[in-house]
């Protein structure tokens, strides 16, 4: 989610940039910083924190001449937020600089190459090792530089690079992280987002994966990694700005569900390696897991609903004992904990001040903390003995939607290294689940590629008064979220259940009319859902179920039934929730409400 900005013409560049990076400020960022090549060298210029430091530093560019430069603002991954691990990086000469979105998964076995041939690295990122790797490959041509860097990095990039020894030129090259070019009249852009360069030009090509762009003033050439010249159809930009910033969404929570499928990727793929778990920053020996006793998952809201899937996830496959605990409430019972008890805390903001106060009553009291952070270098980061960030990049929207998407997949990635450092499940069976794993990225995308029938049953019912959710094991986790989702952004009363809890009290509430989603995407326990859906339907619901394909029995009891692709049930959950926060978007915008800045709620709660 970091931004990027490049310019090349004949106007002063740092001005640019600068204005170009504003406009990218929405997706956040925790540092920024620029290059410019003037008089023979490539000048950079970086500043943690806000956008304004830097152009302060510059006083707006004016202290940083030249016509061509690449800009960037920082959501750290590798490293935390400093100066130095500030974007652009350069190459020990001086003569590469580069900007780069993305993660590059192999970064520690070329950052080990390039040391022995001689590279001294700086910052803690990944990206210093393209700098390093472009400058070790350049021959004169930049092409062919980018060309032998892309086939030695893996992972997601989208990368702006210019040269000391190419002052005409600036080149760029993108994977799996959004780039486009802007074309101007006697100047040309890069950036990772529209608004960047919409104020300059509405004219743009949108790069496809490994394509790589040659940037000169008054031309621009596009490449395949085969070196053969790739012709592409102008863009015109028809969005006013403030739809630009949101990518062309109605809302910023729009977009995130829709950036799902790549947090998911992101999350997990850099963590699969040849058929296992690698958990860099996770330093749990057998002998720690074996001697673990008991887990507590702490967190705080939806959070604390990710944190439920991982109990049901870890307890099946670990098989030690796991509480789920509200932070708000963790704190303050006086937990029984020891040095063999393992605390797990999930924050998307790393900043939650109940989670963080949990965590430094565990540390007191001897157990070891493993947290599941977004923010790389927040509090719970820094205070955690081990971290598993979840690289969803920022939220915008209050109501979390990919962070919890990243939490689930994090959940499977601690369960599944658990598991084999412990002997509860076999190489077999973790491959089995890795396999499943890797096409959940693919099945969201797919959810979300049908959105218009949810949109559908929303509209039909976004006044009902009360709205039930039912499940059973995972369901019910998931349910829990679901509900969630709808009373936060709609404000309609919704309350979720363990479905086998209905004649306890609940179906007191179901009168003719109410609306019940009812999830059953658990093999083992589809039967007795019907069982609950028929309770429910005998009182007067109306029911939307969800579940997997080929389950067709349930459309005999249901009113209506979204199928979800086959899945390894304990994966469940990442598809489940998907048409849980659809429904619960699609109800908020039939109802006028601001759907991103819902009343009374924060993005990050620090105080009690």
């Amino acid at each position: 989610m970091c931004g990027i900005v490049g310019y090349i013409g004949d106007r002063q560049a740092a001005p640019i940039l600068l204005e170009g990076l504003k406009k990218l400020e929405y997706r956040g960022y925790d540092s920024a910083g620029v290059a410019v090549y003037n008089d023979n060298q490539v000048n950079v210029v970086k500043a943690k924190g806000r956008l304004k430091i830097l152009d302060d530093k510059l006083d707006g560019g004016k202290n940083l001449p030249g016509t061509m430069g690449i800009g960037h603002t920082r959501w750290a991954t590798h490293g935390a937020p400093s100066d130095v691990n500030s974007h652009p990086h350069t190459s020990s000469s001086g003569n590469i600089a580069v900007v780069h979105n993305g993660i590059i998964e192999n970064y520690l076995k070329l950052r080990e190459y390039l040391t022995g041939k001689g590279y001294e690295f700086v910052s803690d990122t990944d990206t210093e090792v393209v700098a390093h790797l472009a400058d070790y490959y350049y021959n004169g041509d930049l092409i062919d530089t980018i060309i032998k860097v892309i086939n030695r990095v893996e992972g997601s990039y989208a990368l702006g690079i210019v040269c000391k020894d190419k002052p005409d030129e600036l080149v760029a090259v993108r994977k799996d992280s959004p780039l486009i070019v802007g074309l101007g009249e006697n100047e040309n852009f890069i950036a990772s987002d529209i608004p960047a360069i919409l104020e300059h030009t509405r004219n743009i090509y949108l790069l496809e994966d490994k394509e790589i762009v040659l940037l000169k003033k008054d031309e621009v050439k596009i490449f395949n990694i085969d070196k053969e010249e790739i012709k592409k159809e102008v863009f015109t930009v028809n969005w006013d700005v403030s739809a630009a910033e949101k990518g062309g969404y109605e809302h910023f929570m729009i977009k995130e569900i829709c950036e799902q499928p790549k947090v998911i990727k992101d999350t997990v793929s850099p963590r699969l390696k040849d058929g296992t778990i690698v958990l860099d920053d996770i330093k749990l020996t057998k002998e720690d897991v074996d001697s673990i006793k008991k887990i507590y998952i702490v967190a705080c809201g939806t959070a604390s609903y990710a944190g439920m899937v991982g109990k049901y996830v870890i307890e099946k496959l670990v098989r030690i004992p796991v509480e789920v605990d509200v932070a708000s409430e963790f704190r303050y019972r006086n937990p029984i904990i020891d040095q063999d008890t393992l605390v797990i805390l999930i924050s998307q903001s790393g900043e939650t001040a109940d989670t963080l106060a949990a965590l430094r009553e565990a540390k007191k009291q001897g157990a070891r903390i493993l947290s599941v952070v977004n923010v790389v270098g927040s509090s719970i980061a820094r205070e955690s003995d081990n971290v598993l960030y979840t690289w969803a990049g920022p939220e915008i929207a209050v109501a979390s939607t990919k962070a919890y998407s990243a939490q689930l997949a994090a959940m499977y990635l601690i369960a599944l290294y658990m598991g084999l450092k412990k002997g509860t499940v076999s190489e077999q069976e973790v491959e089995n689940v890795i396999e499943h794993l890797k096409t959940i990225p693919d099945k969201v995308a797919n959810i979300l590629n049908h959105k218009e029938k949810i949109q559908y049953y929303a509209s039909q019912y976004f006044n009902a008064k009360d709205v039930f959710f039912l499940g059973r094991g995972l369901d019910y986790a998931v349910a829990l979220e679901g509900s969630l989702k709808l009373k936060e952004i709609s404000y309609v009363h919704s309350e979720a259940y363990a479905a086998g809890e209905l004649k306890h009290g609940t179906i007191a509430l179901i009168e003719q009319g109410t609306l019940v989603i009812a999830l059953a995407t658990q093999e083992h326990l589809f039967d007795k859902m019907l069982s609950n859906i028929k309770e429910v339907k005998a009182r007067g619901a109306v029911v939307i179920a969800v579940a997997q394909e080929g389950n067709t029995e349930i459309e005999k009891e249901a009113d209506f039934v979204l199928y979800l692709p086959q899945v390894d049930k304990l994966l469940a959950p990442s598809l489940t929730v998907i048409p849980l926060q659809l429904f619960a978007y699609y109800v908020a915008v039939a109802k006028g409400c601001d759907v991103d800045k819902p009343r009374n709620l924060a993005k990050s709660v620090t105080v009690e």
